[in-house]
């Protein structure tokens, strides 16, 4: 076999490139945990003492990480002044959990990721799966930011908007649940915008469930919220005006079976509201940046959780027509893609 010198050096060049952003994770996980990106925000041009005290930090490991930062395009330097800035971009997107665009969530999950390395190697020679609950803890924590984000951004303002009907129903006073809750994110998002209405949200994760009662009560939604532990095959209750089903259908053990119950569950003129990460139908389609991401997350944590319980296996990048099989096959009638992000996709299942 000829090798392509040049071919090989780009190859080596992206490999570095990428082991640079591997490793520069790790630091931004670092300085999420620490203060020291809300600290940058809110003070300007710092010097590395002048952070580390503000931080009750070391000196000498914030001025390699602030070094780390700066290589990595994060925060600028001023060598005039030895300062170190984080812009006001940055600052959004690292040190205010308020913002669509926080991002430190989405490292959190990837420090899951390396955590499970030793089990998935494992499972890839047998097959076997992991279920979410046996993950690293921060992968429960990480998911939760991760999303939130890009709900307090579009699910109230947008995702809700582009179902039919559903918001006079919200507005008037309607019965929700929310399948795969986690810990309670998106429905205490929608109580908080529709407070005539009642929501319940259910979790196989007991860990999860007792977390979102607790940030329920701390919302002051506590009256109008539930959480319960419960499959998304047998969760309690009827008549539901909406049931949503946020980034999980593809992780679950039986997602067809998820689709007949929320069909039984439903009242005549309901809805199913299913977010899902955004993929084309089309492998090729999907290699690129996000592709990428969503790839890698669902080979070491959506099929394993599905696989550990015997299941499909959707994985993160089902795309909408095996998403449209599953919605079918629970006995859907109507289904259609409401809207869409870059990130994720809203489909409309109704009876």
């Amino acid at each position: 076999m000829t090798i392509d010198e040049n071919k090989l050096n780009e190859f080596v060049n992206k490999a570095v490139s990428d082991v640079g952003s591997t490793m520069s994770s790790i630091l931004v996980v670092l300085g999420d945990r620490l203060g020291l990106w809300k600290a940058m925000a809110a003070s300007g041009p710092i010097d590395a003492a002048t952070l580390a005290k503000r931080t009750e930090t070391h000196e000498r490991y914030v001025s390699e990480w602030l070094n780390a930062q700066a290589a990595a395009g994060y925060v600028t330097y001023d060598p005039a002044t030895s300062k170190y800035t984080l812009p006001p971009e940055q600052a959004a997107a690292l040190a205010d959990e308020t913002s669509p665009a926080f991002f430190p969530g989405l490292f959190e999950v990837a420090a899951a990721c390396w955590a499970a390395t030793d089990k998935m190697t494992e499972r890839f020679r047998t097959g076997g799966g992991i279920e979410w609950g046996h993950q690293h803890p921060c992968l429960f924590q990480g998911t939760e930011r991760f999303f939130r984000s890009s709900y307090i951004g579009n699910l109230v303002q947008s995702w809700l908007p582009a179902l039919d009907g559903v918001v006079a129903k919200l507005e008037r006073g309607a019965k929700v649940a929310d399948v795969g809750c986690g810990v309670g994110a998106s429905t205490i998002l929608m109580a908080k915008a529709f407070p005539k209405s009642k929501f319940v949200g259910f979790d196989y994760h007991q860990g999860s469930i007792d977390l979102a009662n607790k940030r329920a009560a701390a919302a002051g939604v506590g009256d109008r919220v539930t959480f319960e532990v419960a499959k998304s095959t047998d969760f309690p209750g009827h008549d539901y005006d909406l049931v949503a089903c946020f980034d999980c259908l593809h992780d679950m053990q039986d997602p067809h079976g998820c689709a007949a119950h929320v069909h039984k569950a439903l009242a005549k003129d309901g809805t199913w509201m299913i977010v899902e990460p955004f993929a084309s139908d089309k492998p090729e389609e999907n290699h690129n940046v996000v592709g990428r991401v969503y790839y890698s997350a669902s080979t070491m944590l959506c099929v394993p959780h599905s696989l550990a319980f015997g299941g499909p296996g959707l994985g993160a990048q089902a795309g909408e027509a095996r998403l449209r099989h599953v919605a079918a096959s629970g006995g859907f009638k109507q289904f259609r893609r409401a809207t869409q992000t870059p990130f994720n996709f809203v489909l409309e299942a109704r009876p």
